[in-house]
């Protein structure tokens, strides 16, 4: 579930107001499904039922293995490869090679959210991949990225002991 998602389906408490009334905040969160919770001095988190993120859990996983299993299929790739830039539309600045490696990535990356508990494997090919696109949209940033390093040696490399 994205966080524009998160942020449209619920509501918000303060830490404060969880700490004062925790019973009325655990039952609204419930009554709800999820309750963000904010905090001034820590990132905002979110209160919901072990029931429901369980749920969210089993149907992370259950995306991640059917994406998976079509992409062992050459009509089911063929589908996820054009269904790609409505999903993303920057995909259209990498090329057919750089697209083919985003979309194992990030299927690999979801398996690793859904099997592995590492959801932020999913953000960082996202972020990361997103990045490429950006470079290779710009005609200077992409010449200077392809530019060869003009001296061989960058200096001392410091190994940690």
């Amino acid at each position: 579930m994205g966080i524009a998602h998160l942020e449209a389906e619920s509501e918000s408490v303060s830490f404060t107001d969880l700490s004062r009334n925790p019973k009325g905040v655990a039952a609204r969160a419930a009554a709800l499904g999820r309750l963000r919770v904010t905090h001034r001095d820590a990132p905002d988190m979110v209160l919901t039922t072990a029931a429901r993120a369980e749920y969210d859990e089993e149907n992370l996983t259950t995306a991640s293995r059917l994406f998976l299993a079509l992409m062992k299929q050459d009509d089911g790739a063929k589908a996820l490869l054009l269904a790609l830039p409505e999903v993303f539309p920057w995909v259209r600045h990498l090329d057919a090679e750089e697209v083919r490696a985003f979309t194992v990535e990030l299927l690999e990356a979801l398996s690793d959210a859904a099997e592995l508990g590492a959801g932020e494997s999913v953000h960082r090919a996202i972020i990361s991949w997103r990045a490429t696109a950006r470079i290779n949209a710009d005609p200077e940033q992409l010449r200077e990225s392809l530019r060869p390093l003009e001296d061989d040696n960058l200096g001392p490399v410091e190994v940690p002991a």
